[in-house]
């Protein structure tokens, strides 16, 4: 990288960071400094989506939950730029860059470097930001967990379900029942003795020993692969502690990385304890590093979200919809209101983040609505219709209205009850002509309408209308005059002519 990005990077994050809180209890440290090479994306890796949001942001802002506490460092690297600019400037958030990524451990060693010779002596906890699946339950059980024990170090595992020879985490050696003589370890059994990562593992050309207190423990090749226990990524530890050994982190190893399972090694040599907390559903530490994965991530994102509303909502097909968490949040509040609620999702529909849905709503297959936009009650789309606002604005659509295929509509706009808007119809409102539609309307054909006033129970057929006040005229037998084929006198006439 040349060394103007490496400038812009710093310049950035030192624009973006804030102080962190060194009397805090807790300081977490998100690792999102990872190349992400074998994504083969021009987006940096820690930007990629899971279920609509940056990775990066979902753990962020997940750790921040769990925790209780916003006190944090993001190690940054590689277009640590953008990824600092998508986190945002926040209370006690320090940005640092990883100018050179050389493994995890390196990574928490440039972490501290940003307290610049203050002592911090708290818990740090260390998450890799590329753990998209994490929830804040799993970081509180985690926190709650090393809190109550006497641990100085403690690791986050999960339990391997598949066939050994397909497990690629590191295997996390715990001390056996019994000593090398057999005689019971007692209260030490279960503790942490190293991380062995996979590829270390492979190159072994013989046994495998590990050195703990006066034991030595030897293990063969296969044993060690046929550890199902394996390493989550995620850290904590006591700060005092830390900052003790942090620098002691070596290369010792088949990448040539400062690996920070290292320190599990370091911790037991000065007679530190180390444990092991695991995670009840492996998917909470699932990380990515190629497509294939991010995808696997995405269905697991999406069967979490259908076992949460499958009994509230109706989903067509539990495979293909989107649904952002603000939607579905809302969607368990409204279900903690009303008895029922008898909405219809069908397939291919996505919902983003602002959509707020209401009782009887029904949207067909493979319509979009993205923005601020509010549904009343018993509103249907139909297929392939494009909904949008930008942040700023709203839409509201009321009660009992019916948007028909695929229409687009648009922007800063009302649409009154019991609507009607057809098939062939584009409606849209800006910041300063907004279109406001009144009860009881029906538009169809070939339409367009912008920034327009229509009074309740308008007719309104193969029409541009535009900046317009369309009233409700009452003819002379009762009926109501409808509006059709109304366009707007031509602008620039004089420049088309005819072709010869």
């Amino acid at each position: 990288m040349a060394e103007g990005n490496h400038e812009k990077i710093t310049e950035m994050i030192k624009e973006l960071s804030s102080e962190v809180d060194m009397s805090s209890k807790d300081i977490s440290v998100i690792l999102a400094g990872g190349h992400g090479k074998r994504i083969k994306s021009e987006t940096p890796k820690m930007l990629h989506k899971i279920w609509g949001v940056p990775t990066v942001l979902r753990v962020v802002n997940t750790v921040s939950e769990g925790l209780n506490n916003e006190n944090k460092i993001i190690v940054v690297g590689i277009k640590g730029d953008e990824v600092a600019r998508e986190i945002g400037k926040s209370k006690n958030t320090a940005f640092v860059y990883q100018k050179e990524q050389k493994g995890t451990g390196h990574a928490l060693q440039v972490a501290f470097e940003s307290f610049k010779g203050k002592q911090f002596n708290g818990n740090i906890y260390v998450f890799p930001a590329d753990m998209g699946l994490v929830t804040a339950q799993a970081v509180r059980k985690f926190k709650e967990e090393f809190e109550r024990s006497n641990f100085d170090m403690m690791v986050l595992t999960g339990i391997y379900d598949g066939n050994p020879e397909d497990n690629y985490y590191g295997r996390v050696i715990r001390i056996p029942g019994e000593d090398p003589a057999g005689q019971e370890i007692g209260e030490k059994i279960g503790r942490v003795m190293e991380i062995k990562e996979h590829k270390d593992i492979l190159s072994l050309e013989s046994d495998y020993t590990v050195d703990f207190g006066a034991c030595t423990y030897k293990f063969t090749r296969d044993q060690l692969l046929n550890i199902m226990e394996f390493n989550g990524g995620v850290y904590a530890f006591k700060g005092d502690k830390l900052r003790e050994h942090i620098m002691e982190i070596d290369t010792d190893n088949v990448q040539g990385e400062f690996y920070l399972t290292t320190l599990v090694t370091i911790f037991n040599r000065y007679g530190l304890t180390v444990g092991a907390s695991t995670v009840e559903d492996n998917s909470v530490i699932i990380a990515f590093n190629n497509r294939a994965v991010l995808k696997d991530m995405e269905d697991i994102a999406r069967n979490r979200i259908y076992k949460k509303l499958k009994n509230i909502i109706t989903f067509e097909d539990k495979e293909d919809f989107f649904l952002a968490d603000e939607v579905v949040q809302g969607i368990l509040e409204l279900d903690r209101r009303e008895e029922t609620l008898d909405i219809v999702i069908e397939k291919g529909v996505h919902l983003h983040k602002g959509v707020r849905l209401n009782r009887g709503v029904h949207i067909k297959k493979n319509s979009a609505l993205k923005g601020n936009i509010e549904l009343g009650r018993n509103v249907t789309i139909w297929e392939g219709v494009s909904l949008s606002t930008y942040p700023h604005q709203t839409m509201r659509i009321g009660q009992g209205s019916e948007i028909l295929q695929g229409n687009i509509i648009k922007g800063n706009l009302r649409i009154g009850e019991n609507c009607r808007i057809e098939s062939s119809v584009n409606i849209t409102g800006s910041d300063d002509c907004p279109t406001r539609i009144g009860k009881n309307v029906t538009i169809k054909g070939t339409s367009y309408i912008f920034g327009s006033v229509i009074d309740d129970d308008v007719w309104i057929e193969h029409s541009v209308i535009k900046n317009k006040r369309v009233e409700k005229v009452l003819r002379r037998d009762g009926s109501i005059q409808k509006i059709r084929y109304y366009l707007p006198q031509p602008e620039g006439i004089d420049s088309i002519t005819d072709l010869s």
